[in-house]
């Protein structure tokens, strides 16, 4: 069975907030493409838990056993995707963040 993936508002600004400063940095065509490519392979991996949603880590703050992450590797750190399983049908992503980040936990 096959879950439909929504992604809230948050997580779509999420993905802004962090694409912003890769562009701030380059400085050639391939710079863009790189900030691109990692933009999208954070969209290609939200779908993920559309056909395995119960097969990533649990969050451990909060959120109980239906609040999972993901990890979308890049270089030598990552993002994290956050979602919840809303039902046996429905995933909502809530929130993208670097690893690196300071409220990343």
């Amino acid at each position: 069975m096959t879950s439909q993936v929504i992604v809230e508002q948050a997580a779509e600004e999420d993905l802004s907030r962090l694409y912003d400063p890769l562009l701030g940095r380059a400085e050639y065509v391939e710079d863009l493409e790189i900030a691109d490519r990692a933009v999208g392979a954070i969209r290609n991996t939200m779908t993920s838990p559309a056909t395995t949603p119960f097969i990533f880590r649990k969050v451990e703050s909060g959120g109980g056993s239906l609040r999972r992450e993901l990890i979308v590797p890049r270089g030598s750190s990552g993002y994290v995707v956050q979602y919840e399983i809303a039902g046996p049908e429905l995933v909502v992503v809530l929130a993208v963040r670097h690893q690196r980040e300071e409220d990343y936990h």
